[in-house]
């Protein structure tokens, strides 16, 4: 891969996208290599958890590639906002846990990207934003549907019409980011989170994800249905049995993903 930097180590997958220059605007070519990174993440049994991240210091992801998108007839826009899609989508239901570790300008796409990750962590110094209808366009990743179920409808209309870009502090305000750190620290704090994930029951873990991820688009009563179902299961598992047993031994549990 050329735009996609895969590094792993103690279980954790590190994807940065590799493209300073351009600071690291989304195109065909990422698009490509991302979906195959991260279908190689989602099936590597040695991988917990995965942290996204751009390269250099001012952007995380700073949009889409403009030169790309002012090329596009409606038809081929269309496909490519399918693909976009896609592939956040890819993230969004990854089974293992995805931290967004946002180091500068997350902007159009590059907020879409940050929406489609489990949780957000954000440097003091990064800027939030869907810019799209200054270009007489609207979000085309899954922006219009992720950030009102993120924020509520009523800050998400504003942000879109407006296509004002926010700071992270504000953005954590409003419950864009779960955390703002000093540049300094950012890594550091994703990884923090990505250890304590990683100390927990890996079956659990999936489960509680996938509860959550399906569960929100269903009724309340659907949801608990299958939030109980989903307990049931665990229930007949060695980590369970294990876990359980540890806690009433006062012991560290010993995990096997079983």
């Amino acid at each position: 891969m050329e735009t996609i930097l895969l590094e792993k180590k103690d279980r954790l997958a590190l994807v940065t996208i590799n493209r300073p220059k351009a600071l690291n605007a989304l195109n065909d070519q990422v698009f490509s290599e991302l979906e195959s990174c991260f279908r190689e993440v989602a099936a590597d049994e040695e991988v917990a958890a995965v942290v996204v991240t751009g390269s250099g210091e001012k952007a995380f992801v700073a949009g889409a590639d403009i030169k790309e998108l002012a090329t596009l007839e409606p038809l081929a826009a269309r496909r490519l906002a399918e693909r976009g899609q896609r592939v956040f989508n890819l993230i969004e239901n990854c089974p293992k846990p995805v931290i967004a570790a946002v180091n500068g300008f997350a902007l159009g796409g590059g907020c879409e990207l940050a929406m489609a990750c489990h949780m957000r962590v954000a440097s003091e110094k990064a800027r939030f934003g869907l810019p799209e209808v200054g270009l007489g366009l609207i979000p085309g990743y899954a922006g219009t549907q992720r950030l009102p179920r993120l924020v509520g409808k009523g800050i998400a209309m504003e942000l879109v019409l407006t296509g004002e870009m926010i700071s992270a502090a504000r953005a954590h305000e409003i419950g864009l980011v779960n955390h703002v750190v000093a540049p300094e620290a950012l890594h550091e704090k994703a990884h923090a989170i990505a250890a304590a994930i990683q100390s927990k029951g890996p079956l659990a873990v999936r489960h509680a994800m996938e509860a959550v991820n399906r569960g929100f688009e269903m009724s309340r009563e659907d949801g608990e249905r299958f939030e109980a179902a989903l307990f049931g299961l665990l229930a007949g598992t060695e980590d369970t049995k294990e876990g359980l047993a540890a806690f009433i031994e006062k012991r560290k549990p010993e995990f096997k993903g079983r």
